[in-house]
């Protein structure tokens, strides 16, 4: 007998078996709901902040640098796009081992470095810098080696084109994108501009052809700054001070060029120097500014000061005699101050004091003005003071109380000695002279360039130091130094030069050193309308030359000077090329007018009435030629030279009326007894 099949039972059977899966089945919604809820609410924003640390990296992008340029425009410094090698810590296998082919194909790097770049692969991070600003050699070498995790970037990166040239005065900028040094770090704020940000984005497995993608704030240029350089000044100027240096076997030295009357600085140069581009590679000792750092005791370049003070204060005149005996004077219970070389001047004027550079009559002048009112003069020419602001590291120089001063320490200022100098505060001083008395504060930027266009620096006048009567006496003393006295070897050919050496004996420990000097010159060109102030200073001269300021200095003063006149086209002064004059053939009585270049020029019988804005020649034969030139330099004649010794003709005769700015011919020769008084 067959039993019948319950229907039903299937569903019994499997209707528990369904519960059980069903109730798994809402168990792992329901944990998959709560975990999902966990995560997307109570978890999220940490989450969030790792997933962006894994997969992001803010980079802050430096801006590019605003340019130096020269007076001219001429670019001295500016920005450009290079590779920064970066990585992916950790993407990189063996970070030892990577750090190792990456120093070697850098090619410059040190056991120190290497290191810091193995620890900084080692990471496991998502972003490292490994090598900033590298050159295109270096990153083509980094990524032939095609190391998992290193990429490149693109950053800015501070180029200087002509290398050496104004290395102290630009100074130069680090890795970060800060100037560290000269200007590159005076102005820094206003060329670094503002950087911008860059969002780095890597893939899941931070790889694939595009790892890197940059989106952000981009970054704004810096301004630009003009300088008051002239980049072929600054040219001529480290290249004869270089050349100085060499043959005198010299330590070092410094030139300053500037225009007195704007205090403008057209070149500033340091030896030795360095290139910016590789600024480690070069000791400290290269990288200083020594025109604005190095402080000396400046010698008889200072006697400027003292024979301003004397002439201002109306204690003594350029014809007053000084009597300085046997050329040694006594100063203090134990000292005797000498002049050089055992000279023995006896009584000699004023102006002859200055024009041989004698100590014991430089001290007797400053015994006359004495210790306050010299202390006076020494701080309004701009002594003890930082005179520029555009060098944050310029030093101060030593200027000691005048309520301090001994009678000896009276002395030794007096002559330059126990007072502590920078080249640029002496050219600023000589500057004083060569202006008509006014200390104009030097500077080295002209203008600033920015998105509002370009805003001039204003020439700025600190005080008026002398009167415009004892500059223009000042002026004719420095002139006789150059034509007679220690500064002979600065004489030009075509243009009259006011100067005075400087011959100081250096002081190491408080004692002075018996063979080692600084050997200065300081002068300006041409003398009777300045163009240019110049100072030439030596550091420690050991060559075939005597170290003296008139035998190392002067003669790199002459070369400088001469051709920076003729670059910048300064008319001779000295035997000027006369104009050329066409006649209008027109008579009137016993005168013919001609044209001349500016307006018309009478030819004037020997005595002739003096027409409105003429001048008269003087009687000059019979005068020596410094004398001759003095005269005519008062009248506003230019001299026009022949030969050698005292005037025994001149060309137009005396009594002749010229226009003021002409010329007029002097023929020197030997005194005759039949010669005109």
């Amino acid at each position: 007998m067959v039993e019948s099949r319950d229907p039903e039972r299937w569903r019994r059977t499997t209707r528990p078996r369904l519960v059980v899966v069903g109730a798994l089945f809402a168990v792992c919604v329901a944990a998959v709901f709560v975990r999902l809820v966990d995560l997307q609410v109570f978890q999220r924003a940490e989450l969030q902040e790792r997933a962006e640390n894994q997969q992001t990296n803010l980079v802050e992008v430096p801006a590019p640098r605003g340019d130096l340029l020269d007076r001219h425009g001429r670019v001295l410094a500016y920005s450009v796009d290079v590779d920064t090698i970066c990585a992916v810590p950790s993407r990189v296998k063996e970070p030892a081992r990577a750090a190792a082919r990456i120093c070697a194909a850098l090619g410059d790097c040190d056991r120190a470095e290497r290191a810091a770049m193995a620890k900084r692969l080692a990471r496991k991070g998502s972003f490292a810098y490994v090598r900033r600003r590298v050159n295109p050699d270096q990153a083509r070498r980094v990524a032939a080696l095609k190391i998992d995790g290193i990429h490149f970037i693109q950053e800015p990166r501070r180029f200087y084109p002509n290398r050496e040239l104004a290395a102290s005065v630009l100074g130069y900028v680090g890795s970060e994108n800060r100037g560290l040094a000269g200007l590159e770090a005076t102005y820094d704020a206003q060329l670094r501009g503002e950087p911008g940000r860059m969002l780095l984005e890597f893939d899941g497995r931070k790889r694939g052809p595009h790892v890197f993608n940059r989106v952000g704030q981009p970054p704004v240029p810096g301004t630009s700054l003009e300088l008051t350089i002239d980049e072929y000044l600054q040219y001529l100027a480290e290249r004869e001070l270089a050349a100085g240096v060499v043959e005198n076997k010299a330590e070092g030295g410094a030139v300053v060029i500037m225009n007195p009357v704007t205090g403008e600085i057209l070149a500033l140069a340091s030896y030795p120097t360095f290139n910016p581009n590789s600024y480690g590679l070069f000791p400290p000792a290269a990288q200083r500014n020594r025109a604005v750092q190095d402080v000396y005791e400046p010698g008889s370049t200072f006697k400027i000061v003292t024979a301003s003070a004397a002439l201002e204060e109306k204690v003594m005149r350029p014809t007053d005699i000084v009597d300085t005996g046997g050329g040694a004077i006594a100063v203090g219970p134990r000292r005797v101050v000498h002049d050089a070389e055992g000279h023995a001047y006896g009584a000699i004027t004023f102006t002859d004091v200055i024009v041989k550079s004698s100590n014991v009559g430089a001290i007797k002048i400053g015994f006359r003005v004495g210790a306050q009112r010299l202390g006076q003069y020494v701080t309004r020419f701009g002594f003890g003071t930082r005179l520029s602001p555009d060098f944050p590291g310029e030093s101060p120089g030593i200027v000691w109380r005048p309520s301090q001063w001994t009678d000896s320490a009276l002395a030794s200022v007096s002559m330059g000695y126990q007072v502590g100098v920078t080249p640029l505060q002496m050219a600023t001083a000589a500057s004083v002279v060569a202006n008509g008395g006014e200390l104009v504060q030097p500077r080295i930027v002209r203008a600033i360039i920015g998105p509002e266009g370009r805003v001039p620096v204003p020439r700025k006048v600190l005080r008026r130091v002398t009167s415009a009567e004892t500059a223009a006496e000042m002026t004719a003393i420095m002139e006789d130094v150059v034509t007679e006295g220690t500064g002979k070897a600065a004489a030009l050919a075509d243009y009259t030069v006011a100067g005075k050496t400087g011959t100081a004996n250096k002081n190491q420990d408080g004692h002075y050193l018996e063979h080692d000097y600084n050997c200065s010159f300081v002068g300006f060109v041409p003398s009777r309308k300045p163009a240019l102030t110049i100072i030439v200073v030596i550091d420690t001269p050991r060559g075939p030359n005597p170290p003296f300021g008139g035998t190392v200095s002067a003669p790199i003063f002459r070369r400088i000077a001469d051709e920076a006149l003729r670059y910048l086209g300064v008319a001779p002064t000295i035997n000027p090329v006369p104009p050329v004059l066409v006649a209008h053939h027109e008579r009137r009585g016993d005168t013919m007018t001609v044209a001349g270049p500016a307006r018309p020029l009478t030819i004037v019988p020997a005595v002739a009435p003096v027409a409105a804005g003429q001048v008269v020649l003087p009687e000059l034969r019979g005068l020596s030629g410094r004398e001759a030139l003095r005269v005519l330099a008062r009248i506003g004649i230019t001299p026009r030279l022949a030969g050698e010794g005292v005037v025994v003709d001149q060309r137009p005769l005396p009594g002749t009326a010229i226009e003021p700015g002409g010329s007029c011919l002097l023929e020197l020769g030997h005194p005759s007894p039949g010669l005109h008084p």
